[in-house]
């Protein structure tokens, strides 16, 4: 009786090892990529898809590469990129941060924003700075080139 005690202890601890292990591997895709920004403000209904998943974000939480930034009617959010890019989302906008890498050594990078609807406005950081036209803005009618400056877009009547 004790010996079969043993071997079932022994299986549960096994089979408690693997769900585990599984739980842990399936959390991880956030962590196993880059943080290419992070939340500096929020206010009203905002949320972040990542893959299958949906967050409600909170200042200081990291944002990475393919996430898409939901506000609602009375949501807003404010970004600080690695690169020093600052944007915020106004009310009822879909934004995309399509991709985005950057090398800090040399300030070389790229980024591609997609303003799927309503309004964000940048301040554009070291990728535009380093390199013109690396840093893009792609909406439904038009993919904006951006060359280091200050700028609003709205996107309407699409979707």
């Amino acid at each position: 009786m004790l010996t079969q005690f043993k071997v079932l202890w022994r299986r549960l601890g096994l089979v408690l090892c693997t769900v585990g292990t599984v739980a842990i591997a399936n959390a991880a895709p956030a962590a196993s990529q880059n943080q290419i920004a992070q939340v500096k403000t929020v206010s009203g209904q905002v949320k972040v898809e990542r893959g299958s998943g949906q967050t409600s974000p909170k200042p200081g939480e990291p944002l990475f590469e393919k996430d898409t930034i939901v506000t609602e009617a009375d949501g807003s959010i404010g970004i600080t990129f690695i690169d020093n890019t600052v944007m915020s989302a106004g009310p009822n906008s879909e934004i995309s941060l399509a991709q985005f890498n950057f090398d800090s050594s040399n300030f070389n990078g790229s980024m591609l924003t997609e303003l799927r609807k309503g309004t964000l406005s940048v301040v554009s950081g070291d990728i535009a700075r380093s390199s013109p036209g690396a840093m893009k803005v792609r909406t439904p009618a038009a993919t904006l080139g951006v060359r280091g400056t200050r700028f609003v877009a709205e996107a309407t009547g699409y979707r």
